[in-house]
């Protein structure tokens, strides 16, 4: 059929422009945020970069001033206090500013945020901020011992670098605002002493500078690494779960379309049944001649065609009717307490003509001493039918077919239907299996079906809880068991003794 080959060419093809527009369009969505964030990475990471500086910014209020007001009482040893205290005092506001910029940037809804204008709103914050800590390299200016001054200087101004730059890690022009000018005017005091001892502090600072700057930058990276993993890893979440409710919405879509599809085959063969009772009905009064020999011969040849087709079509509809009351879950059963011995002989006798027309072998073995059993007759014959027919439609002639009921090894019991027909390949097991399912050396031997046998059988022994195994090898024969679970199986109980007292009279002699 060459359509085939061309529809599963147009459905790849189809899926592959759907994975390329979904590429193309997760490129041009990349594009787009990259060209709108501030910060040159994507426009959705921004809140996340500034979040991150702000809660470094508020859980360091209290840290910064404490470093500051060290360093101040420090400087104080060469320095006027009024004048170090003036230096902390201005470092300090210029912290609360930035601190007070941060809270405000909490308190405002995520729906409203700007990364332009708080970027550059925090950089300007932080360059005021640095500004302060430069007006360390004013202090030579002041009268005081100048030797150990700048090295007081120098140790000052690397730990307000580092304390900024690790505050400020996620946001690298903030870095650069805050830790840049006091690198800079601090570098240039000590290169301006003239002593070599300086000059080389200066070289020092400008070091720590690059190094602090340059960690602050790996920081950045890896906290945006870990922001572009989690990002990843919400919208993994997110398609999975777009995933599990387009997956319900087509199962519910398909039970909704099974149990329409059972209640319409339940219908129809209700419908189908009426008219086909009366068609067998009169075609066997026909082909009995009731009413009188036939003028043509052939009429009576064509009323017995008519009515095995009639019987063969009212045992598909029975099975159509069978397996949609079962799928809708409407097939009740009838419990009572049955012997799976006499059902089993009563469907050997009943198949034994067939097998003797065919030539088949048909043999039997039965347990000792079974006790009755817990279920539906009716289902339970129309089990061992389904099996005996099975096996002498698809055994040749002068075949063999075995009828066993036992015990099962867990305490149940067990209906067992083995042949030596022409067996199923392993890869048709599921197959024969499933509904309207055959096999294909089966079909080719044997007479028509509509694969539904196996199926009800199986419904019906999940009704019981029971279990039905198929083992099959090809040109050795098939094999089918069901089996009943202990707890169906009605073990006679042992009597109940019960001691009485023994009543003794005591006459008095005399």
């Amino acid at each position: 059929m060459p359509f085939r080959p061309a529809k599963h060419g147009e459905d790849v093809r189809a899926q592959m422009g759907r994975g390329q527009s979904r590429t193309s369009q997760r490129a041009v969505d990349d594009a787009r945020q990259r060209l709108t964030s501030s910060s040159g990475t994507r426009a959705s990471y921004d809140f996340e970069l500034i979040d991150e500086y702000v809660n470094s910014r508020l859980s360091g209020l209290l840290a910064v001033p404490a470093v500051v007001l060290i360093l101040a009482l420090l400087a104080s040893l060469w320095v006027s206090p009024i004048a170090a205290a003036g230096w902390a005092a201005l470092v300090i506001v210029a912290n609360l500013v930035v601190v007070l910029l941060c809270r405000r940037f909490k308190a405002e809804p995520p729906a409203r945020f700007n990364a332009a204008r708080w970027t550059a709103s925090f950089v300007a914050a932080e360059a005021v901020n640095g500004i302060c800590w430069s007006l360390l390299s004013l202090f030579p200016l002041l009268p005081a011992e100048r030797g150990e001054l700048f090295v007081a200087m120098f140790a000052m101004v690397l730990i307000g670098v580092a304390a900024n730059a690790m505050l400020t890690r996620t946001l690298p022009a903030a870095t650069l605002a805050s830790t840049l000018p006091a690198t800079a005017a601090v570098a240039l005091s000590l290169l301006l002493s003239g002593s070599s001892l300086n000059w080389a502090l200066a070289a020092v600072v400008v070091g720590g500078e690059i190094f602090f700057v340059y960690l602050a930058r790996q920081l950045h990276a890896s906290e945006l690494e870990t922001i572009e993993h989690q990002f990843e890893k919400d919208a993994l979440i997110n398609e999975l779960e777009e995933a599990r409710e387009m997956s319900d919405e087509a199962r519910r879509h398909a039970e909704q379309a099974n149990i329409a599809k059972s209640q319409f085959l339940a219908t129809m063969s209700h419908e189908l049944r009426t008219p086909l009772n009366a068609i067998i009905g009169f075609s066997e009064v026909l082909h009995s001649e009731l009413l009188g020999p036939h003028a043509v011969p052939q009429y009576k040849e064509y009323a017995g065609d008519i009515h095995s087709s009639g019987q063969h079509l009212l045992n598909l509809i029975n099975e159509l009717l069978d397996l949609s009351r079962i799928e809708a879950g409407k097939y009740e059963l009838n419990e009572e307490a049955v012997s799976l011995i006499d059902i089993a002989e009563d469907c050997r006798r009943m198949v034994e003509i067939r097998a003797k027309a065919k030539g088949i072998e048909l043999t039997s073995s039965y347990g000792n001493n079974l006790p009755k059993l817990w279920g539906d007759e009716r289902a339970i014959r129309q089990v061992v039918l389904n099996l005996l027919s099975n096996a002498i439609k698809f055994t040749p002639q002068s075949g063999k077919v075995h009828l066993m009921v036992t015990r099962s090894g867990d305490g149940g019991q067990l209906i067992s239907v083995r042949d030596n027909g022409p067996g199923i390949p392993e890869s048709e097991i599921e197959t024969v299996l499933s509904s309207f399912g055959q096999g294909s050396l089966a079909h080719k031997s044997a007479e028509q079906g509509a694969g539904l046998g196996l199926p009800i059988v199986q419904r019906i022994m999940e009704l019981h809880q029971g279990r039905f195994d198929l083992f099959s090898k090809l040109r050795f024969g098939t094999e089918v068991i069901a089996t009943f679970p202990r707890a169906r199986v009605m073990d006679a109980l042992a009597p109940v003794v019960e001691k009485q007292p023994r009543l003794r009279i005591y006459s008095e002699a005399g």
